[in-house]
């Protein structure tokens, strides 16, 4: 009984209509309804925002990939706030000089929630 709920899961979510967008330099795969954390985004939270630059759909059954990018695909989100990661230590020293340098570092993010996908 346990597999069978375990199977019909697994096949839900091979079904789950998804795409891989491209912003910040990176690289997401995204579904609707999912939020995700991306580089800073120009805008005010509860903004509507359009990714444009689409690399690969799939509504579940079919898979399409552009070359490099999808034409007429687009990922609408809206964002849901900002914020600073984590403070990440940048450490220098050499050994025997007395060179020690301590610096912080903390990148900026956005959150955002993927509404739809078009395609």
């Amino acid at each position: 009984m346990i597999f069978i709920v375990y199977l019909i899961r697994v096949l839900e979510v091979i079904r789950i209509m998804y795409a891989v967008i491209k912003t910040g330099g990176k690289q997401y795969r995204v579904a609707p309804g999912e939020e995700i954390r991306v580089e800073k985004l120009s805008g005010q939270v509860g903004d509507s925002i359009s990714f444009e630059e689409v690399l690969l759909t799939s509504d579940g059954e079919n898979v399409s990939v552009g070359k490099p990018f999808l034409d007429n695909a687009k990922v609408i989100a809206r964002i849901t706030g900002h914020g600073r990661g984590r403070k990440v230590v940048v450490f220098k020293y050499k050994k025997r000089k007395g060179y020690r340098k301590k610096r912080g570092h903390r990148q900026h993010y956005s959150l955002v929630k993927v509404e739809n996908i078009e395609t």
